[in-house]
Protein backbone atom coordinates (compact mmCIF):
# COMPACT_ATOMS: atom_id res chain seq x y z
CA UNK A 1 0.00 0.00 0.00
CA UNK A 2 1.16 3.61 -0.38
CA UNK A 3 2.98 5.87 1.99
CA UNK A 4 2.11 9.21 0.53
CA UNK A 5 0.40 11.35 -1.23
CA UNK A 6 1.85 14.34 -3.17
CA UNK A 7 0.04 17.56 -4.22
CA UNK A 8 1.04 19.72 -6.05
CA UNK A 9 -0.67 22.91 -5.64
CA UNK A 10 -0.93 25.98 -7.86
CA UNK A 11 -0.03 28.26 -4.73
CA UNK A 12 4.06 26.94 -5.01
CA UNK A 13 4.72 23.75 -4.26
CA UNK A 14 4.08 20.47 -2.83
CA UNK A 15 2.31 19.10 0.02
CA UNK A 16 3.32 15.72 1.01
CA UNK A 17 0.69 13.55 3.10
CA UNK A 18 1.50 10.74 4.98
CA UNK A 19 -1.29 8.45 4.53
CA UNK A 20 -3.33 6.49 7.45
CA UNK A 21 -4.58 3.39 6.07
CA UNK A 22 -4.39 1.95 9.85
CA UNK A 23 -7.53 4.88 10.60
CA UNK A 24 -9.18 4.96 7.53
CA UNK A 25 -8.46 1.92 4.82
CA UNK A 26 -11.48 2.30 2.43
CA UNK A 27 -10.81 6.04 2.29
CA UNK A 28 -7.34 5.68 1.82
CA UNK A 29 -7.41 3.42 -0.96
CA UNK A 30 -10.55 5.70 -2.78
CA UNK A 31 -8.07 8.38 -2.52
CA UNK A 32 -5.14 7.14 -4.03
CA UNK A 33 -7.10 5.14 -6.81
CA UNK A 34 -8.44 8.30 -8.11
CA UNK A 35 -4.89 9.89 -7.59
CA UNK A 36 -3.71 7.65 -9.64
CA UNK A 37 -6.32 7.80 -12.49
CA UNK A 38 -5.44 11.56 -11.87
CA UNK A 39 -9.14 12.48 -11.30
CA UNK A 40 -7.43 15.13 -8.52
CA UNK A 41 -4.85 16.60 -11.36
CA UNK A 42 -6.76 20.23 -11.80
CA UNK A 43 -9.21 19.89 -9.28
CA UNK A 44 -9.71 23.35 -7.31
CA UNK A 45 -9.85 23.84 -3.48
CA UNK A 46 -13.41 25.58 -3.66
CA UNK A 47 -13.76 26.58 -0.01
CA UNK A 48 -10.93 27.87 1.57
CA UNK A 49 -11.73 29.46 5.57
CA UNK A 50 -8.80 30.91 7.56
CA UNK A 51 -8.22 29.34 10.82
CA UNK A 52 -10.03 26.26 9.83
CA UNK A 53 -9.77 24.27 6.54
CA UNK A 54 -9.67 24.09 3.12
CA UNK A 55 -11.27 21.66 1.00
CA UNK A 56 -10.97 20.34 -2.55
CA UNK A 57 -11.50 16.91 -4.41
CA UNK A 58 -14.68 18.05 -6.40
CA UNK A 59 -14.26 17.87 -10.01
CA UNK A 60 -17.06 20.75 -10.43
CA UNK A 61 -15.65 22.99 -7.99
CA UNK A 62 -19.12 23.89 -7.01
CA UNK A 63 -19.20 21.83 -3.27
CA UNK A 64 -21.58 19.30 -4.33
CA UNK A 65 -20.01 16.97 -6.70
CA UNK A 66 -17.61 14.28 -6.32
CA UNK A 67 -16.38 10.87 -8.46
CA UNK A 68 -18.64 8.55 -10.46
CA UNK A 69 -17.76 5.52 -7.70
CA UNK A 70 -20.19 5.01 -4.77
CA UNK A 71 -20.42 7.08 -1.34
CA UNK A 72 -18.32 5.49 1.59
CA UNK A 73 -18.92 4.29 4.59
CA UNK A 74 -17.54 6.40 7.58
CA UNK A 75 -14.60 5.28 9.10
CA UNK A 76 -15.14 7.48 12.09
CA UNK A 77 -11.66 7.26 14.36
CA UNK A 78 -10.44 8.90 17.68
CA UNK A 79 -7.90 10.42 15.80
CA UNK A 80 -7.76 14.52 16.69
CA UNK A 81 -8.33 17.17 13.90
CA UNK A 82 -5.50 19.34 14.45
CA UNK A 83 -3.40 21.21 12.26
CA UNK A 84 -2.29 19.50 9.15
CA UNK A 85 -4.94 17.01 9.44
CA UNK A 86 -6.45 15.40 6.26
CA UNK A 87 -10.33 14.45 6.52
CA UNK A 88 -12.97 12.94 4.12
CA UNK A 89 -15.92 16.07 3.57
CA UNK A 90 -19.15 14.86 3.30
CA UNK A 91 -23.00 16.01 3.78
CA UNK A 92 -24.74 15.80 7.00
CA UNK A 93 -25.40 12.19 6.04
CA UNK A 94 -22.06 10.40 7.76
CA UNK A 95 -22.25 7.40 4.86
CA UNK A 96 -21.76 10.26 2.25
CA UNK A 97 -18.07 10.59 1.78
CA UNK A 98 -16.64 10.18 -1.88
CA UNK A 99 -13.73 12.25 -3.15
CA UNK A 100 -13.91 15.29 -1.72
CA UNK A 101 -11.43 16.36 1.53
CA UNK A 102 -9.99 18.91 3.32
CA UNK A 103 -7.07 19.95 4.86
CA UNK A 104 -7.23 21.27 8.72
CA UNK A 105 -5.60 24.83 8.77
CA UNK A 106 -5.66 24.79 12.74
CA UNK A 107 -7.06 22.53 15.27
CA UNK A 108 -10.34 21.88 14.75
CA UNK A 109 -11.16 19.22 17.31
CA UNK A 110 -14.74 19.92 17.36
CA UNK A 111 -15.17 17.93 14.26
CA UNK A 112 -13.50 14.90 15.94
CA UNK A 113 -15.70 11.59 15.77
CA UNK A 114 -17.63 13.34 12.90
CA UNK A 115 -15.64 13.03 9.69
CA UNK A 116 -13.22 10.22 8.46
CA UNK A 117 -9.48 11.26 8.92
CA UNK A 118 -7.00 10.07 6.00
CA UNK A 119 -3.76 11.27 6.47
CA UNK A 120 -1.25 14.08 7.82
CA UNK A 121 0.67 16.99 6.01
CA UNK A 122 4.75 15.35 6.82
CA UNK A 123 5.44 18.84 4.45
CA UNK A 124 4.52 21.56 2.72
CA UNK A 125 1.69 22.95 4.68
CA UNK A 126 3.31 26.71 3.59
CA UNK A 127 1.32 26.08 0.34
CA UNK A 128 -1.76 24.81 1.75
CA UNK A 129 -1.86 28.19 3.96
CA UNK A 130 -0.50 30.19 0.32
CA UNK A 131 -4.48 29.20 -1.34
CA UNK A 132 -6.49 31.49 -2.22
CA UNK A 133 -9.36 32.09 0.32
CA UNK A 134 -12.99 32.33 0.02
CA UNK A 135 -16.54 29.90 -0.60
CA UNK A 136 -15.66 30.07 -3.26
CA UNK A 137 -12.47 31.72 -3.49
CA UNK A 138 -12.38 34.58 -7.04
CA UNK A 139 -9.39 32.77 -8.56
CA UNK A 140 -9.16 29.18 -6.83
CA UNK A 141 -6.04 27.15 -5.90
CA UNK A 142 -5.78 24.09 -7.53
CA UNK A 143 -4.42 20.66 -7.38
CA UNK A 144 -1.48 20.52 -10.25
CA UNK A 145 -0.75 16.78 -10.11
CA UNK A 146 -1.53 14.21 -7.43
CA UNK A 147 0.90 11.52 -6.92
CA UNK A 148 1.10 8.54 -5.10
CA UNK A 149 4.43 6.77 -3.22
Amino acid sequence: MADTLTLSLSSGGDVVIKLRPDLAPGHVERITGLARDGFYNGVTFHRVIPGFMAQGGDPTGTGSGGSELDDLQAEFSDEPHVRGVCSMGRTSYPHSANSQFFICLDDATFLDGQYTVWGQVESGMEFVDALPVGEPPRDPGKILKATVA
